[in-house]
């Protein structure tokens, strides 16, 4: 749960503008992580069979809601910090 009310932090403090509010809701099952934006799925680690990390999940969601966005630090690629 820490983990995710972090991302969800993260989440609200990016997308002022575009995200009006995040909900948490505890699973019957522990483990299960999946994002969803108006019903779509985003992200399940059942799926990916891992935890996103905070600036993938960023971009998933940008991709989503708001492509033109940019991210800052988290739309630079490794390639691009040589």
């Amino acid at each position: 749960m820490l983990r995710s009310a972090y991302m969800a932090q993260e989440i609200l403090t990016t997308f002022v503008d575009e995200v009006k509010g995040v909900t948490l809701l505890p699973a019957e099952t522990s483990g299960v992580f999946t994002i969803t934006i108006n019903d779509k799925l985003i992200f399940d680690r059942k799926q990916m069979q891992r935890f996103p990390e905070i600036k993938e999940l960023k971009q998933l969601i940008r991709d989503e809601i708001s492509p033109d966005k940019n991210l800052g630090h988290s739309d630079v690629k490794q390639d691009d910090k040589k």
